[in-house]
């Protein structure tokens, strides 16, 4: 289940990470957003972005060049 998801197919780093953040600022602790991208740094960025702001990394995968993320916002 996701509460909100957010596109960044097609953009390159750091875009996909600065977009990560503010929407992540606009969703509540607990709720989930479901990222898309492209960019195969965001393989590297996006669980050490979880990981340093203490949100919880659900799923991580590729499908057919297209990267999919499942983050939960944690208590901050």
């Amino acid at each position: 289940m996701t509460d909100q998801q957010l596109d960044t197919r097609g953009l390159l780093c750091p875009e996909p990470v600065m977009l990560l953040h503010n929407a992540v600022r606009d969703i509540q602790p607990g709720e989930r957003l479901q990222v898309l991208a492209t960019d195969p740094s965001t393989q590297r960025d996006i669980p050490r972005f979880c990981q340093f702001l203490g949100h919880q990394l659900l799923s991580q995968s590729e499908v057919d060049g297209e990267f999919h993320y499942l983050i939960e916002k944690g208590e901050i």
